[in-house]
C-alpha cells in the first residue's frame, strides 16, 4: 500500500504459467518469455498469450514524469529484475557446465581402462611371440652369427627357464657348508695381514688415472677389483665401454666395448681372467679380457639391468632389473635358471649375495630391502625404514650384518639373526650414498658419495674420510687384507689409496 501511494501505480497482477502452474509476476515472467520464449521452471515453450492472470485491475494511472520519485523507483526496480534473471541464467549455465564435466570425466575413465586393457593384451601377444621364436628360428635372410654380439660372442635370448634342478641346490649347498666350517675355523679372529685402524687412518692418495674412459662423456660408473690379481682394475663407464687396467704398471690392459648404453655394473670373476658388466640396454655381457670378445651375451631382462652378483661357486649369476625380477644364471652354458618376480613388487635397483650363497637381498624402488631364499625361490624377510629409493647392499663376510643405503642420507646396519636394525650411520643432510662395501674380513666398511668414508666395524666409527674427488664418487673396493682401496667417480678418474 505505501508504495501504490508514492508511485501512484498500481501493481503488475500476477500471472499464472499453463506449462509448469507457477505463479510469477507478470512484468519478469513477461521479459524472461519474450527473451527465452520457454518456462523458467521447466524449460518448456511458452507465450505470453498463454499465461493467465490471477487479478485484474480497472484502473490504470498515467506514468509519472521520470523525474519523480516512483519513475526512479520503478528504475531501479527494473534493474534488480534484470540482476535476477542474469542470475538465474548464471546458475542454468552452471548446472549444464557440470553435466557436461561430469560426462567428460566418465568418458577420460572409460579410455584409460581401454588403454590399459589394450596394453595387457599387447604385452600377452609379445610374450606369445618370443615364445615361438624358438620355432620359428632365425630369419634366412641374417646368417647366425648376426645374432651373436658384435665381438663374437654366443647370444643368449632365454625364453623358458630351466630351473634349478637338485643337482645345482646341492652344489649350492655343499658350497655354503664349507664356507660356513671357514668361517667357524677362523673364529673372531683378525687376519694377521690386513691393515690396522692406524694404517688406514695414514692411508692417502697414491694415484689419480683420468685417462680409462672417454673425455666427451665423462664418469665412471661401476669398479671391481681381481680377486687373483688385485693390480688388475675394472671399471665401467657412461661411455658404454669397460675397462680393464693394471694399477702396477699403470697401463690399459683392455678396453671392451659392446654395449650400446652406460655401464653401471662390473664383476671381476675371482679366480678366472674373465669379466661381467651390465648396462640399461638390458643385456649382460661377458668377456675374454685376454681377447676382448664377448664369450656371452645374455637377454635376461626386459628392462635395465641394475644390479650383478657372482655366487660363490663362481658359476652362477644374480642380476636385478627395472623389469620387477631377478634372475639366476648359470654362467657356463648362459642358461636362465629361475627368473622371479615377488608379490606387489617393485622395480628392483640392486642386488647381492649373502657370502654362503644360499640367500641374496634386493633393493627396490620404494624403500624395501628383501631377503630371498635361493633355494625356495621366495622372499624370507623384510627390511623397512629407508625413505628414499636403496642406492646399495652390502653383507658383511662373518654372515650376520647386511649393510644399506638408499636416497635417504644414511647408512643402515642390520643384524640378520635378529631381523632388526642396530645401527644407523646418519651422515648430512645432502650427502647422495652411491656405494658402500665391506672389506673381505668384514673389518671395515667403506660409504662413497659426495666423499668416500671408512668406518670400522663394531663400533660404528668413522676412521677417514677422502675428498680428493671432485665430483660424486659411484663406487669403492677395498684391495686383498685392505691393503689399499681404489674409488671411481663421475670426475672420470679412478683413484687409488695407501700408505706411502
Amino acid at each position: 500500500m505505501l508504495y501504490c501511494a508514492l508511485s501512484n501505480e498500481v501493481p503488475e497482477e500476477p500471472v499464472v504459467s499453463p506449462v509448469s502452474g507457477s505463479v510469477f509476476e507478470k512484468r519478469l515472467i513477461q521479459r524472461y518469455v519474450t527473451e527465452h520464449g520457454v518456462d523458467p521452471t521447466n524449460g518448456k515453450e511458452l507465450s505470453l498469450e498463454q499465461l493467465i492472470e490471477m487479478k485484474d485491475h480497472p484502473s490504470k494511472l498515467k506514468p509519472p514524469s521520470s523525474s519523480s520519485i516512483p519513475s526512479i523507483l520503478k528504475t531501479l526496480q527494473d534493474e534488480y529484475d534484470t540482476t535476477m534473471l542474469s542470475s538465474f541464467s548464471i546458475k542454468q549455465m552452471l548446472q549444464m557446465t557440470r553435466h557436461e564435466l561430469s560426462h567428460g570425466l566418465y568418458q577420460h575413465d572409460a579410455a584409460c581402462r581401454a588403454i590399459a586393457k589394450l596394453s595387457k593384451e599387447a604385452i600377452a601377444a609379445r610374450e606369445a611371440l618370443a615364445a615361438l621364436k624358438p620355432q620359428i628360428g632365425a630369419p634366412t635372410n641374417i646368417p647366425q652369427p648376426a645374432l651373436a654380439s658384435d665381438a663374437g660372442g654366443m647370444a643368449m635370448q632365454p625364453d623358458q627357464q630351466a630351473g634349478i634342478t637338485e643337482d645345482v641346490i646341492q652344489k649350492l649347498q655343499d658350497k655354503a657348508t664349507v664356507l660356513t666350517q671357514e668361517r667357524k675355523r677362523r673364529g673372531r679372529s683378525i687376519p694377521e695381514d690386513l691393515s690396522s685402524q692406524d694404517t688406514i687412518k695414514s692411508f692417502q692418495m697414491l694415484a689419480s688415472h683420468p685417462g680409462l674412459h672417454s673425455a666427451s662423456v665423462p664418469g665412471i660408473l661401476a669398479l671391481d677389483i681381481f680377486g687373483a690379481d688385485t693390480s688388475k682394475i675394472l671399471t665401467g663407464g657412461a661411455d658404454k665401454t669397460a675397462t680393464v687396467f693394471n694399477k702396477d704398471t699403470e697401463q690399459i690392459v683392455c678396453i671392451l666395448k659392446g654395449h650400446s648404453k652406460k655401464v653401471t655394473r662390473v664383476i671381476y670373476h675371482p679366480t678366472e681372467d674373465m669379466v661381467m658388466t651390465a648396462s640399461p640396454d638390458t643385456t649382460i655381457r661377458f668377456w675374454n679380457v685376454d681377447t676382448s670378445q664377448t664369450t656371452l651375451l645374455m637377454r635376461t631382462h626386459e628392462a635395465p639391468v641394475t644390479g650383478l652378483s657372482l655366487h660363490p661357486t663362481g658359476d652362477y649369476l644374480l642380476s636385478s632389473s627395472l623389469d620387477h625380477c631377478w634372475a639366476f644364471s648359470d654362467i657356463r652354458t648362459g642358461l636362465l635358471l629361475t627368473k622371479v618376480s615377488g608379490l606387489n613388487s617393485q622395480p628392483l635397483t640392486t642386488a647381492q649375495f649373502h657370502p654362503d650363497g644360499l640367500i641374496f637381498g634386493t633393493g627396490t624402488a620404494d624403500s624395501q630391502v628383501k631377503i630371498w631364499d635361493l633355494k625356495e625361490q621366495s622372499n624370507v624377510a623384510n627390511f623397512p625404514g629407508h625413505t628414499g629409493i636403496i642406492t646399495a647392499i652390502s653383507f658383511s663376510e662373518n654372515g650376520y650384518y647386511l649393510a644399506t643405503a638408499a636416497e635417504d642420507s644414511c647408512v643402515k646396519l642390520w643384524d640378520l639373526r635378529k631381523l632388526k636394525n642396530f645401527k644407523t650411520l646418519q651422515l648430512d643432510e645432502s650427502y647422495e650414498v652411491k656405494n658402500i662395501c665391506f672389506d673381505q674380513s668384514g673389518t671395515y666398511l667403506a660409504v662413497c658419495g659426495s666423499d668416500v668414508r671408512v668406518y670400522v666395524c663394531k663400533q660404528w666409527v668413522e676412521l677417514k674420510t677422502f675428498n680428493d674427488h671432485t665430483a660424486a664418487v659411484n663406487a669403492v673396493k677395498f684391495g686383498k687384507n685392505a691393503e689399499f682401496m681404489a674409488s671411481a667417480s663421475m670426475d672420470r678418474t679412478l683413484k687409488l689409496y695407501g700408505s706411502k
